[in-house]
């Protein structure tokens, strides 16, 4: 499927062409059970794809068990002393897919490696592929934002660029209130009320982090094949500020959108030298409301205001642009072209929202993207 306007390929058929693409790649694939907490049935979900896939013909072995599972049907290839995975067995066995169980586990002294998610890279690296599965507490650099929910600190630990060179993601999505029924006892001095508060957070970033790792799959795809598209995965949204713009309306909904959907916030402005001081005054005004909003901001430069946003855009991999817009329709607006009809038109693949801005006092004001060029005499 493309793009009916741009004629370029959608999001689905980028990842569909990486899934293609890595099938000939030497490089073994990595797929990835993540759950927000424990209980959410992850390693239940591995088994039993792992009994699909076999079923289909592949070949399928279990490298590592958490637990004394029983009856999962499938090849086991016995760990070593401590739980570390016995790498050269595997590899002389050469499955197809390997299953292994808790990736965040932390090897014996004296293995080959100190952890058992570089055990599952040499694994990956020797064309071996792996399913395996982890809890959301054990990523390394989510572990303080799970620490200030669950107060409880692990020592174990798996860094997220591991998660994000995956191929596959699927996250556990098993119903908070699932979860509390199948809390142990070390949650028993927990209300039941915020338990689940508790795990509905989880649950979100867990979400956040699996849409970041398809995410990287497609900018993995766009660089290896030199293609240049702005969308992602993330809503990525741009305000164009101006001295007139409605500032405050702008940012109020693109601040909404980019809270809802996990997205970033950009303000952009064009340097204008020649503003007056009540156009500058305004100006930053408007800045001091983006600041607020939390947006990152932008000083763009050039003659072609256009031009400028969109190199910005392109440049960040913007998903929306909201600008202003005058709601005059003098003579002057008929003879001069409208350069939000240009952000439009040239903005391909890009969202543009347009919003009303407060008009000029200073007669025929094209109230656009280039509010602030000095304006001849009427």
């Amino acid at each position: 499927m493309r793009d009916d306007q741009s004629g370029k390929p959608s999001p689905d058929e980028l990842l569909r062409r990486v899934e293609a693409q890595s099938g000939h790649d030497l490089r073994g694939r990595l797929k990835v059970f993540l759950g927000y907490a424990a209980g959410v049935g992850k390693s239940f979900r591995m088994f039993d794809e792992g009994r699909r896939r076999k079923s289909r013909g592949q070949d399928v072995v279990v490298a590592a068990l958490q637990s004394s599972e029983s009856g999962i049907g499938l090849e086991i290839i016995p760990q070593l002393p401590g739980g570390a995975l016995d790498l050269e067995a595997i590899r002389r066995r050469r499955p197809g897919v390997c299953l292994i169980d808790g990736l965040a586990h932390r090897n014996p002294p004296g293995s080959l490696h100190e952890c058992r998610w570089q055990d599952v890279q040499d694994l990956l690296a020797a064309g071996i592929s792996v399913i395996t599965t982890i809890n959301l507490q054990y990523i390394a650099e989510k572990q303080p934002l799970v620490e200030s929910i669950r107060g409880r600190r692990v020592n174990l630990s798996v860094p997220e660029q591991f998660l994000l060179r995956a191929d596959d993601i699927e996250v556990v999505d098993a119903p908070p209130e699932y979860c509390v029924e199948r809390a142990g006892s070390g949650d028993l001095e927990i209300p039941p009320e915020l338990l689940a508060r508790q795990l509905s957070e989880l649950r979100e970033i867990a979400l956040v982090l699996a849409a970041e790792v398809v995410d990287a799959q497609l900018v993995r795809y766009l660089q290896s094949n030199g293609i240049e598209q702005s969308f992602g995965v993330h809503e990525r949204i741009l305000v164009c500020m101006t001295p007139r713009s409605n500032a405050a309306l702008m940012l109020h909904r693109a601040q909404s959108q980019a809270e809802r959907f996990h997205g970033r916030l950009y303000a952009a402005y064009v340097e204008q030298p020649e503003l007056s001081p009540q156009d500058r005054a305004s100006l930053e005004r408007n800045l001091a409301l983006a600041r607020q909003a939390q947006a990152t901001l932008i000083l763009l430069h050039g003659e072609d205001a256009v031009d400028a946003i969109l190199r910005c855009a392109a440049a960040e991999k913007i998903t929306q642009i909201f600008v202003g817009h005058s709601q005059r329709t003098g003579f002057l607006q008929r003879l001069r072209p409208n350069p939000v009809e240009r952000l439009i038109l040239e903005s391909s693949g890009i969202d543009v929202r347009v919003f009303p801005q407060a008009e000029s006092t200073r007669g025929e004001d094209s109230g656009t993207l280039e509010p602030c060029q000095p304006r001849p005499e009427n």
